[in-house]
């Protein structure tokens, strides 16, 4: 073949091009260059899976993805589902979001059982299950993907996943015969129950079914392709085993298994589509997304790993190498809720009737907004905002079909879960923001409908609104022997979120009727106390006010609640004084840092009193470090953020978030503070103040989307960075001083270069109001 020789440059633009279609991990073996380390390859999905919720695994997922796909090897109950330190597998589920479970598959070789075992049960003979132990140093995982060798089943397991469906390849070891169990009835964190579960045979490499969980709160379909046909269904009904059958149904302890006879390192591959709509939806989910793919396992694994990768690269990071592994690593935890709706846009809403959203429409769902907005609201309209635009809609499409917006939209049910609204702030952020791609009249509508309408259990679905509106217009403040006292200040809250919109929209009557609710926060003000102290509905005090008595509260006590007043901070300073707030919340840190900052420990049901201080393992607790740059000591601010973050974070299993990370609450706030900023309202106010402390890198750059911010790249450079500089000296925006803690919202979207020079001790002199 002739040889032909080209430009210099027009190699380099070949090469260019290259770059942009392949892997660079595949460039660098090609080119002989050493492997360029992706920002998905810092991320350590076995942080903190040791001790956590159902949520937090070594998950199989794609961003914002329904499924959620891997091992469990624990019992039912609180913080079922998996933990690290256990050699052991039940099976590989495939939903692990909050308060939802569903369809577990496990290959098995050993003597045939219907039950998964317990994870102390034994591995052979009497009350043995079809768990196996796993060889632990085979469990890989990043992210998009988890594989593991099953010792007892004989096999290498490898799994990922597409928003909506699941990828499982089974490598077995030997010549021999296996089966491949689907059990709908296994252990989960809810103790779910299921009821009329049927699996139905279509053909020999097709297997297609659903189930009611949790007493029909929903109903899972699933559609699954076998790479190889199996030799027939069987199945169980309790403890009745059924042989080469068409279908098993019923309730309770369902499952089915498939055998075959495999060869020697031969792979046994499924597909399996889900859908909360119905079997069609199951069908085209798997279609839509895995027919691309072929029975091309590693093709669909890079698909996974490049929507992640793609996601995490809009923040990058220079400097240690630890702290990016810890920072990609919350980066990537912070998109762990899910999508409900199908590809094809339909969805079933909290009436259990079916919709259809416009074209590329989506319906989001996951735990509570649960004080979120603290982290959510600005990462996602900051790196994410196509999302954040997606999460306006599906609370307008809720608002649209059952005349409410939800605080945590499980499965697209209303929950009224953790008793708040805390969607309000995330919608007025968004739109406050300039994230407006929806119908601004419907939006208005359905946030002055929170306001003004007295909340309640909607139809066929949970409660949504403020369940006792009436209380806190009539009275002033929630008595707390109606319901907890912490729902003042979060209707408070709400309340202000409201006015800022209508101020916004020119709707002077609405403000002035919020803002004015936004205060009545000031009502379980003790003026003596300097606490927020719960009153009786006939305006009394609580006898004998203890502040860390956790009676009265949301899984916080009154020590911690009473510095929950993001919208007005000036205001609580003003009213507990200057000094006495400072003297408090220092004592408050000095005495949490023997306990990391966490006192997640605290029984949220229990009514006696515990000396707990600040704590950043729970949510009504995580702005505390950040009201000393309200309080005219934001040297103070810098310390307390960086000794969070090297204390309360870890990166391995065994220290992940020593709290409650709530599907990536704690991550957010990681990754927010790890860049130097956080909202302390939320970001509901027109350009809103963005708080500032040291960053944790030498250099973070923040790729904006072009199509919701006027700038493209946002810089922030620490001059003289280390770990034991963590302390502003100077800060610099394009070249001017700022010599205030905050900058705004517009400042970072527009585009600019914000640059710090740190050192080892506090500027005393350097944000401090005057």
């Amino acid at each position: 073949m002739k040889k032909i020789s080209l430009p210099a440059n027009r190699v380099l633009l070949i090469f260019c091009l290259a770059a942009f279609l392949l892997p660079a991990t595949t460039l660098c073996q090609q080119h002989k260059l050493p492997p360029q380390k992706q920002p998905v390859d810092y991320v350590n999905i076995f942080t903190g899976t040791s001790n956590a919720r159902w949520m937090l695994g070594p998950y199989a997922s794609v961003p914002y993805g329904m499924i959620q796909l891997g091992p469990d090897n624990q019992d039912a109950g609180w913080m079922s589902g998996y933990d690290y330190s256990i050699a052991n597998v039940t099976g590989f589920s495939h939903l692990h979001a909050y308060n939802m479970a569903g369809l577990m598959i496990m290959p098995a070789v050993q003597d045939f059982t219907n039950t998964p075992g317990s994870a102390t049960s034994p591995y052979r003979g009497a009350g043995a299950g079809f768990h196996s132990r796993i060889e632990k140093q085979t469990e890989k995982a990043s992210p998009g993907y988890y594989s593991c060798f099953l010792y007892d089943a004989d096999c290498l397991a490898e799994m990922t996943a597409s928003t909506h469906c699941g990828f499982h390849q089974y490598t077995f070891a030997k010549n021999e015969e296996a089966r491949i169990l689907l059990s709908l009835l296994f252990p989960t964190e809810m103790n779910a129950g299921v009821s009329n579960g049927i699996i139905h045979k279509v053909n020999d490499s097709l297997v297609e079914g659903s189930v009611d969980i949790n007493n029909d709160q929903y109903t899972l379909y699933f559609s699954i392709q076998f790479s190889k046909p199996f030799k027939s269904l069987n199945g169980w009904l309790g403890n009745k085993i059924q042989k080469d059958v068409a279908a098993i149904s019923g309730d309770g302890n369902v499952g089915g298994f498939v055998n075959f006879d495999v060869r020697d390192k031969e792979s046994i591959q499924l597909k399996v589509g889900l859908s909360l709509v119905d079997l069609a939806g199951a069908r085209n989910n798997l279609a839509t997304e895995m027919d691309g793919f072929g029975w091309n396992f590693t093709t669909a694994r890079l698909a996974a790993r490049n929507q992640w990768n793609n996601l995490l690269s809009k923040i990058t990071v220079e400097g240690d190498e630890a702290n990016k592994a810890k920072f990609y690593t919350n980066l990537y935890r912070s998109f762990s809720k899910q999508t409900w709706s199908d590809a094809d846009g339909r969805y079933r809403d909290p009436k259990e009737l079916i919709q259809q959203l416009p074209a590329n429409g989506k319906m989001y769902g996951g735990d509570a907004f649960w004080n979120s907005y603290w982290n959510y609201n600005f990462l996602l309209s900051t790196i994410a905002p196509d999302m954040m635009n997606n999460w306006v809609k599906t609370e307008l499409e809720l608002f649209d079909k059952t005349g409410w917006t939800s605080d945590g939209p499980t499965g697209l049910e209303h929950t009224g879960i953790m008793e708040v609204t805390h969607e309000i702030a995330l919608m007025v952020a968004a739109y406050q923001k300039g994230i407006r791609n929806y119908d601004l009249d419907k939006f208005y509508k359905a946030i002055i409908h929170n306001a003004k309408e007295q909340g309640g259990r909607t139809e066929k679905s949970g409660t949504a609104g403020m369940e006792k509106l009436d209380y806190f217009t009539r009275l002033g403040y929630v008595p707390y022997e109606i319901e907890r006292s912490s729902r003042t200040l979060d209707y408070a809250y709400t309340f202000y979120c409201t006015a800022q919109l209508a101020l916004a929209l020119g709707k002077q009557d609405d403000y002035a009727y919020c803002m004015k609710l936004s205060q009545n926060w000031k009502n379980q003000f003790h003026p003596e106390l300097k606490w927020q102290v719960p009153k009786d509905s006939m305006g009394n005090w609580e006898k004998n006010y203890d502040p860390f008595n956790g009676k009265n509260w949301i899984e916080g006590n009154g020590w911690q609640y009473t510095w929950y007043v993001p919208h007005d901070v000036p205001g609580l300073i003003e009213m507990m004084g200057k000094d006495l707030f400072n003297q408090r919340l220092e004592e408050g840190f000095k005495k949490a840092a023997k306990h990391n900052y966490t006192a997640y420990a605290f029984d949220r049901h229990q009514d006696s009193s515990f000396e707990y201080y600040v704590n950043h393992g729970n949510e009504e607790n995580m702005q505390a470090a950040w009201l000393f740059n309200y309080s005219g000591k934001p040297w103070l601010t810098q310390l307390y953020t960086r000794k969070i973050i090297d204390a309360f974070y870890g990166m391995t299993p065994y220290k992940g978030w020593e709290g409650d990370e709530d599907e990536g609450q704690m991550s957010g706030w990681f990754v927010n503070t790890a860049m130097g900023f956080f909202e302390m309202t939320g970001g509901v106010e027109k350009d809103s103040k963005v708080m500032l402390t040291a960053p944790l890198f030498d250099k973070t750059t923040i790729w904006l989307d072009q199509e919701y911010h006027a700038g493209k790249k946002f810089e922030i450079i620490t001059q003289n960075n280390s770990a034991k500089n963590i302390y502003i000296q100077s800060v610099t925006l394009n070249g001017k001083k700022i010599n205030e803690p905050w900058i705004y919202f517009s400042d970072i979207t527009k585009g600019g270069k914000l640059v710090y020079l740190l050192g080892d001790k506090p500027n005393y002199g350097w944000g401090v109001k005057r």
